[in-house]
């Protein structure tokens, strides 16, 4: 199956990830997309320049929806791997959402699992 590699670097995030997966309807519908209960809380990737080219393939793989409550957005989800550990991108569908970003979740905090601070080089692989 061929795949997309997207490398960059671990950042602190302003927690607004966190806040959304933590929303009981987002939490939900995470659970049954993926078969498991989020960390609550995203590995925030700045992604490097050849890998932003790269998103716009992101287009063609299997993208889950997360289908807002009156007042949100919607948010993408698409499976993903960081090595043998299983995780997803996650994407709020919003105009100003910055296309160098990437958000993972994961069913544990993938900062401690995989002993990463901000500045770390990570790749993110997606089957396309």
């Amino acid at each position: 199956m061929p795949q997309i590699t997207f490398t960059g670097k671990v950042f602190s995030g302003k927690g607004e990830g966190k806040k959304f997966i933590a929303l009981p309807w987002v939490n939900r519908q995470i659970e049954q997309n993926l078969g498991y209960t989020p960390y609550a809380g995203t590995l925030n990737i700045r992604l490097t320049k050849e890998s932003v080219t790269q998103k716009k393939l992101l287009e063609k793989t299997q993208r889950l929806q997360i289908i807002p409550e009156k007042g949100y957005c919607n948010g993408i989800l698409i499976k993903a791997s960081i090595g043998i550990l299983k995780c997803a991108i996650i994407t709020p569908e919003v105009p100003s959402y910055p296309e160098e970003i990437l958000e993972i979740i994961a069913p544990s905090n993938l900062r401690e699992r995989l002993t990463l601070v901000d500045g770390d080089q990570v790749a993110v692989t997606v089957d396309v």
